[in-house]
């Protein structure tokens, strides 16, 4: 199928389920989007199975209209990733520097090895030939929280600023953690690499840091001494795409390199263009925004219909449950464990609480589903199915449910905080 069509295609989507869901329904957009997509495919391939008296495996084998790894490691990750740290302040980034390193670094790192560990352990008891090293390139596929929903969806609730920014900050940074995580557990379960954490994630992250700082500060003067609103949007699409590309080139975290290159952005622009022309700012903010929600658009309908493809799996219920109930656990258990390390916690929350708000607000998107689709060639295809239906499950249950539910279940939390903190 031609680009034009799938484009086609998928704005329509768009248009027409935000043009429903803003008239009707009113849930959260890109729930919305991801939650229709899903119902509209399976009823689609309902129709198309009981008409054509095709079976439903045979037509999903032939029919793959969207490729979420292509769209996203190869196209316009970076671009989302800019579009969200582009507004981030570093000063407040410096007074939560600790908390934001800590939970992108540690908490994705113990998060990864305890989900492993727990789903090596119902692996086992469910009869599936998965090796602890699988099992832990599994958890770093699932691990990362996911910026876009992160930034899209929880926002919208009200959350305390502090709050909000740690969660911003971790779902930002620990993208790249948990790409150097899989580089590694991949490695070890398809025994081509011996490569040690450490030797892999710090070229990653001080590589992508050194690439996406230097190339913005190289690009920026271009901005600065500008009159042109549109030009300036175009240095900062080259800086962030060149960014990525050279990390792509040099085999650093291109996620990483992103996300600095969006706050260093930011901070340039603080500092050397306080008094900017209002209609290059407005100009500016308004072209990402835009951008930024229509990539995020096209990912949930494409999360939603590649979601069909995996209720094709054997057991898939059973395996979804386990894989759910994994996250949670494994996602708690890392944050309790970090909270440790933290120091002082933001908004008077205390670690229970904390650990309830951002279990329950750390959302899954496309860069997990990107990952598991990536580990096609290195395993067995009965093995990928198992991975790849968990990480579909798993961003469903955190997008869709915990999504629609975390209003409610942070307003739980805010009144326990609250009355704790008026005794």
């Amino acid at each position: 199928m031609s680009f034009l069509f799938i484009f086609v295609l998928a704005l329509a989507m768009i248009c027409l389920l935000g043009f429903f869901n803003e008239k009707v329904t009113k849930l959260t957009y890109e729930i919305a989007l991801m939650l229709f997509s899903v119902v509209i495919g399976a009823a689609a391939l309902l129709a198309v199975t009981v008409f054509s008296g095709t079976s439903a495996a045979e037509i999903l084998g032939k029919i793959q209209v969207f490729n979420i790894e292509k769209f996203l490691m190869d196209g316009v990750l970076c671009f989302m990733l800019f579009a969200g740290s582009c507004h981030l302040k570093l000063s407040d980034f410096k007074r939560q520097a600790r908390q934001v390193t800590v939970l992108a670094f540690v908490c994705t790192l113990l998060g990864a090895c305890f989900y492993g560990l727990l789903f090596y352990g119902a692996a086992y008891l469910m009869g599936l030939n998965l090796s602890l090293p699988m099992c832990l390139m599994f958890g770093s596929i699932v691990a990362p929280t996911d910026p876009i929903a992160a930034t899209s969806i929880l926002n919208k609730f009200g959350l305390p600023k502090n709050i909000s920014f740690l969660i911003e900050g971790e779902s930002l940074f620990n993208d790249g953690v948990g790409v150097a995580l899989f580089v590694c557990f991949s490695g070890l379960a398809t025994a081509t690499s011996s490569s040690g954490f450490f030797s892999v994630m710090l070229p990653q992250i001080f590589g992508a840091v050194a690439v996406g700082a230097v190339a913005t500060l190289l690009l920026f003067p271009l901005y600065r001494f500008t009159k042109s609103n549109t030009l300036g949007i175009f240095v900062s699409l080259l800086s962030v795409a060149l960014s990525y590309y050279l990390c792509e080139l040099f085999g650093f975290s291109g996620a990483i390199a992103s996300v600095v290159c969006g706050i260093v952005f930011a901070a340039l622009r603080s500092k050397f263009c306080p008094q900017e022309d209002t209609e290059k700012a407005e100009r500016f903010g308004s072209f990402w925004e835009t951008l930024d929600t229509l990539l995020n658009s096209v990912l949930y309908i494409m999360l939603g219909f590649s979601f069909v493809r995996i209720m094709q799996m054997e057991h898939v219920i059973l395996l979804a449950l386990v894989a759910i109930a994994a996250n949670l656990i494994a996602r708690s258990g890392s944050l309790s464990l970090s909270t440790l390390i933290m120091g002082r916690l933001p908004d008077g929350y205390d670690k229970f609480n904390f650990v309830r708000l951002l279990t329950w607000g750390g959302l899954r998107g496309g860069l997990s589903v990107a990952l598991a689709m990536s580990t096609r060639e290195m395993i067995s295809e009965d093995i990928y199915f198992i991975i790849l239906g968990g990480t579909y499950a798993i961003v469903f249950f955190t997008t869709v449910i915990q999504g629609l539910t975390m209003k409610p279940v942070y307003q739980r939390i805010d009144r326990s905080v609250s009355k704790r903190n008026s005794k």
